[in-house]
């Protein structure tokens, strides 16, 4: 069960509403409908939202983001439709009902803050607690502890006049947090703040939900925020959804040219992650094998290195065709000794931009491996400046890479124009380029 649900949901504003579903159900634009003096701000939207993930909703100003989301808590009635909060239709709630629901379900982060004036940062934090009608001491402990977690403890007793504007949303959100409610909505969260205290921000929720796992439905018009904390992605356009999808899916495969054009000029390198460039890890050895099956499986394969991988995949290392030659001419028995532990791992869900660092000071491929340390694919330094190639290009990057070293001959350098295009500092580009050399051939 989902823990939200939209179907075919409906806003329109002005007397004649219900006229103009009708005609927005026959395929109208809402401009097309501005004869019934209505505004229609949301227009047949349907989605589901999982317990547990960050849903973003998107679009320019006007597209109805702010509307759809006060739909979700009751806020706004719908003209037409249903919304499903853990299967309960709240638009057949009663009053009284339905405000039950906010107060134990949903609570929301709004983005001007909305705090007391006149109340301490822990009074305000505690909030939804008291109009829950929760005893003072335990509510303003547990307003305590949510303060705590977004980095606030020590500033219970100060007043919101006291603290920055990053602080005070700091505040909105423990309020939301001390509900301890399983969905937060999130309107516009950190639009009112400086980009340098935003991104904190940005960071601080996505650690916290790493730890909670709270259902989070949270409303932007920046695009690049949308990327970072979205587990998916809703696009809405004049009040429709134009598309959803993960961020790598509405990059790749926009589902029409608006959405293309909004990501565009998106940097890939910082939403493409290394299991969307990642190529299959062959060849591997067995820690079993003796140094001469070492040495023939890496000609077979055309290699000059290859990964040490147990038999449940689980990574041990890597060993290099000079190191298993000269161990033969030792009449060496077995891999003891001649494989190296001390290699370059990253996590599939590590963004390409923060592989650059790690490529240029690596012998081997990247190596990457999953919470269990079970190796599930590589990362040639090739395929990092193949990635950076395509960001202008419509195919994905990992298409891309797939094509430049699926070939033996050397990987073509860069050319000027696709340097001044890549949207990596320059330096990062040239400390991979430099270690390409070293790579040719060992690419697995």
């Amino acid at each position: 069960m989902p823990a939200v649900r939209a179907d075919r949901l409906y806003k329109i504003f002005g007397k004649r509403a219900s006229r103009a579903v009708e005609l927005l159900n026959d395929g109208r634009h809402r401009d097309e409908i501005a004869a019934l003096d209505v505004t229609a701000a949301v227009v047949d939207v349907n989605f589901e939202v999982r317990a547990g993930e960050i849903f973003v909703v998107m679009g320019l100003s006007g597209s109805g983001k702010s509307t759809l989301i006060r739909m979700l808590n009751g806020l706004l009635e719908p003209t037409s439709g249903v919304v499903e909060i853990d299967g309960t239709d709240i638009t057949q709630l009663s009053g009284a009902a339905l405000r039950r629901l906010r107060s134990q379900k949903v609570s929301m982060v709004f983005q001007h803050f909305a705090l007391f004036p006149h109340r301490s940062v822990e009074e305000n934090a505690a909030y939804g607690l008291e109009v829950r009608g929760v005893p003072r001491e335990e509510r303003l402990a547990k307003a305590r502890e949510s303060l705590a977690l977004v980095g606030l403890d020590g500033w219970e007793n100060r007043l919101p006049e006291q603290l920055s504007g990053g602080m005070r949303q700091r505040v909105g959100l423990a309020r939301a947090l001390a509900a301890d409610t399983d969905i937060i909505l999130m309107d516009e969260a950190f639009s009112a703040l400086d980009p340098l205290i935003r991104r904190d921000m940005q960071s601080q929720l996505l650690e916290l939900q790493a730890t909670l796992g709270k259902t989070i439905v949270f409303i932007t018009h920046d695009l690049n925020e949308a990327m970072r904390l979205g587990d998916r992605i809703c696009v809405l356009r004049d009040g429709r959804v134009a598309q959803i999808g993960t961020a790598e899916e509405i990059l790749n495969d926009p589902a029409n040219d608006y959405v293309a054009q909004f990501v565009e000029d998106v940097d890939r390198t910082r939403v493409l992650t290394a299991s969307s460039v990642m190529e299959p890890p062959i060849p591997v050895i067995d820690p079993n094998h003796g140094p001469r099956t070492a040495l023939r499986t890496m000609r077979e394969n055309q290699t000059v290195s290859a990964f040490v991988v147990r038999r449940n995949r689980q990574l041990v290392g890597a060993v290099r065709e000079g190191v298993i030659g000269e161990a033969l001419s030792s009449d060496a028995k077995d891999l003891e000794g001649l494989i190296d532990t001390d290699i370059e791992r990253v996590h599939p869900d590590t963004a390409v931009a923060d592989l650059f660092h790690q490529a240029a000071e690596s012998t081997y491929p990247l190596a990457v491996v999953d919470d269990e340390g079970r190796l599930v694919g590589v990362i040639p330094r090739v395929t990092l400046l193949a990635a950076l190639g395509a960001q202008n290009s419509s195919g994905s990057a990992a298409d891309s890479a797939a094509s430049e070293t699926a070939v033996d001959s050397p990987a073509p350098a860069p050319s000027e124009e696709s340097d001044a295009n890549a949207k990596e500092p320059p330096e990062a580009v040239a400390a991979v380029e430099d270690g390409v050399a070293d790579e040719e051939g060992s690419r697995q």
